[in-house]
């Protein structure tokens, strides 16, 4: 029911449609209720040998004729006011889970397979969608039909409207057993979906690792597994579901049997109040359709289970924490550079510290390397500086200012970044290079294309700067994607630079090429290398040597090497040939 009342509050804002629905539905209804008195009456006009009325059966005709167009018509409305009502409100849904991610602390984007993510946002948003369109269509149409034939019955035959009142409620309860058996099924089914949309992207995305590994015929049994489960729990929600159905038809075609019985013997006998053969035509018509709306809603049963299963799903995201709030904070639009941590830590897993009381000062202007074995926490000190995650305890300030007191955008403008992973979006290499100053110039993209290196090869595409590339430049090469990178962030113009294995996926020949454009865009600008290659770190001020998340040794390369410790120790594995 929680899953339901927030589903149902995402209709509010489109109250003209459900006005407009509510208003077929009477209609639509009150004529369909309508048509059974005129047969009724039809039925009385025809009684007896020569006692046949036609110039009243043709009246009656006429009216049935209009009602039924009134009702096609109502129907129709009806139809499309649903529609609307469920697209908006799918449309709404959806972008309130995108900008929730957007707003959710990283940590919760790494913690949650991608893909998972990803069917929350598409298959269980739509699964909610269908549910709700049936929800409407049902909800509005049931409760006036339940309403109006309920009045008709009772100003008929209200002792036979009794009858037909205290034993429908049979029906509920069958169905509301078999809904609460299966809803655990549905849940299942929807998290399935999203462990299988997660595996497939993960496949698809790694096709070339997949490939060289000869992983295929592997990939294929594991998805195999996976797909067989989500048929077998499939199976079993859909055959749950599916026995409310023709269980509540049982049930009401029971209490139609008992309604027949009981007013062929009121008009035989006037057990129960007199009715006329009429009366008990248009009785038995009103009694079918009061049981109508239980058989359709127990009918669409498996859609309105899948759809309050997505919902708890869609709603788990919703309900993470944002990241907190810093609206009201100082704008800061320029740095000159200067960083310092002081007695800083930082755990993943709380009882697994990773960086303990780290303390560091940079100058502005000065080239920070950040180097040491893998999983030591040079990335992890990355992440700190803009927040990505937050410290456990100490500070980290720029210019004197702790970045807990800045706006996450405004200390994240104050940096270019170029990370080991090149992402890069589906559009033209100019949308590419513009994604982080939309208002970059021509000129600009071209003069940090050269300044990188890039201009040569995108000069050569078929388009040039207006070539479209792929979702992560899957048509370019690494080195070429990497290349885009750090034009991208040389677009940008920061007064710090972040630069996480930059050059991991260029050449040697252009690494030394790009290695001289960073030296002219490191000018003066305060800038972070994370790298595995030491050959690229030589000229740094200061080179920082972690393990296990603390700093082991501090210094220049030549008083690193001259002390022949940790850091001598990496450098001289790397050219022992």
């Amino acid at each position: 029911m929680k899953n339901a009342k927030r589903i149902l509050s995402y209709t509010k804002p489109h109250f003209g449609f459900i006005i407009t629905a509510m208003l077929c539905a009477v209609l639509s209804v009150g004529f369909s209720l309508y048509i059974p008195v005129l047969i009724g009456n039809a039925i009385d006009f025809m009684i007896g040998r020569g006692e046949v009325d036609f110039g009243e059966i043709t009246s009656v005709i006429i009216k049935i004729l209009a009602s039924l167009g009134i009702i096609a018509l109502t129907q129709w409305l009806l139809g499309w006011a649903t529609s609307e009502i469920s697209a908006r409100t799918v449309r709404d849904m959806r972008n309130d889970v995108f900008r929730k991610l957007n707003r959710v602390p990283l940590s919760y984007i790494d913690a949650h397979p991608h893909g998972d993510l990803i069917s929350r946002i598409t298959n269980d948003v739509e699964a909610v969608g269908d549910g709700l369109t049936q929800v409407i269509t049902q909800l509005f149409s049931g409760v006036v039909t339940i309403v109006g034939t309920l009045v008709f019955m009772l100003t008929i035959n209200v002792w036979i409207a009794l009858v037909v009142v205290f034993l429908t409620p049979l029906s509920v309860l069958v169905a509301a057993i078999i809904g609460r058996m299966c809803a655990g099924s549905f849940r299942e089914q929807q998290a399935l979906q999203g462990d299988i949309s997660s595996y497939v992207e993960e496949i698809v995305g790694n096709q070339k690792v997949v490939k060289a590994f000869a992983y295929e015929q592997r990939s294929a049994e594991e998805f195999d597994k996976m797909n067989r489960r989500l048929f077998k729990v499939g199976l079993r929600a859909q055959f749950a579901g599916a026995l409310a159905n023709p269980c509540t038809r049982f049930v009401n075609n029971i209490v139609y049997a008992v309604t027949g019985i009981v007013g062929a013997l009121s008009v035989i006998s006037a057990f129960m109040g007199n009715l006329t053969i009429g009366g008990l035509s248009c009785f038995l018509n009103y009694a079918n359709q009061y049981t109508k709306p239980f058989n359709e809603v127990t009918g669409v049963l498996t859609q309105i289970q899948t759809a309050l299963a997505a919902g708890g799903r869609i709603f788990a995201v919703l309900g993470e924490n944002n990241e907190p709030d810093d609206s009201g904070k100082k704008p800061i639009e320029h740095a000159e550079g200067n960083i310092e941590f002081r007695n800083v830590a930082f755990s993943y897993i709380k009882d697994k510290p990773l960086i303990r009381d780290f303390s560091l000062s940079v100058k502005s202007g000065q080239q920070v390397a950040i180097v040491g074995p893998t999983g030591c926490g040079k990335t992890t000190l990355i992440n700190l500086i803009m927040r990505f995650y937050e410290k456990d305890s100490g500070e980290i300030l720029i210019d004197g200012i702790p970045t807990s007191d800045m706006r996450r955008n405004d200390l994240r403008r104050l940096f270019g970044m170029v990370l080991q992973d090149s992402w890069l979006i589906s559009g033209t290499i100019a949308e590419n290079l513009r994604y982080g100053k939309e208002s970059a110039t021509d000129e600009e993209i071209i003069a940090a294309a050269k300044l990188s290196y890039a201009h040569s090869f995108i000069r050569k595409m078929p388009q040039g700067y207006d070539t479209m590339i792929t979702e992560g430049g899957g048509n370019l090469s690494a080195g070429q994607k990497q290349l885009l990178c750090i034009a991208r962030a040389m677009v940008l113009n920061p007064p710090m630079l972040i630069l996480d294995e930059a050059t991991s996926s260029i050449d040697t020949l252009t690494e030394i090429r790009v290695q001289k454009a960073f030296r002219e865009l490191m000018k003066g600008r305060t800038s972070f290398i994370v790298a595995h290659r030491l050959s690229t770190i030589r000229e740094s001020d200061i080179i920082l040597v972690m393990r296990d998340g603390n700093i082991v040794e501090q210094g220049s390369h030549d008083e690193l090497l001259a002390r022949g410790g940790f850091y001598s120790e990496l450098y001289n594995s790397q050219f022992a040939d």
